[in-house]
């Protein structure tokens, strides 16, 4: 078992400009949060979506199956409600609603106090010419970091 569970959604920066952020809980059974404990998780494709009555849910995410679980073991891409406070919630589903911006997880950790937490953000997609111009700037500063070792 890790100490210390950091998993990331290394995509999401790329494709998506991010607004804003927020730290929620999940709803989570027992297999589940082992195997997050384990480092056996994955948020790459996954996005968070509203249902019929206001409740935040993830979506695409993918757990593994515990390994020593018995017939109690849990589906590795079911849905997982995500815990906000109502105001955080209302705010998020009018944005949604009104501008067309995408809810998205960045990363998936464990707190100090054992409980899994996702921080998700609030963003919007990127044009391909914007895309472009971040691996333009990426490349610029890999370069001016390889010549600043270079000349120390």
């Amino acid at each position: 078992m890790q100490k210390n569970v950091n998993i990331l959604n290394k995509k999401a920066r790329f494709q998506y400009e991010i607004l804003d952020k927020y730290t929620c809980g999940i709803v989570l059974t027992g297999t589940e949060i082992k195997s997050i404990r384990s480092g056996k998780a994955s948020i790459a494709e996954s996005f968070c979506e509203f249902n019929d009555s206001q409740e935040l849910f993830v979506i695409n995410m993918t757990i593994e199956e515990y390994s020593h679980g018995t017939y109690y073991n849990h589906k590795p891409k079911a849905t997982r409600k995500l815990l906000l406070n109502k105001k955080e919630l209302k705010k998020l589903e009018k944005e949604v609603q009104n501008t067309g911006l995408t809810i998205i997880p960045l990363r998936l950790f464990v707190n100090e106090k054992g409980f899994a937490k996702l921080d998700v953000a609030l963003a919007k997609g990127k044009k391909l010419y914007d895309k472009r111009e971040t691996i333009k700037d990426r490349d610029n500063k890999r370069n001016l970091d390889r010549i600043k070792k270079n000349f120390k």
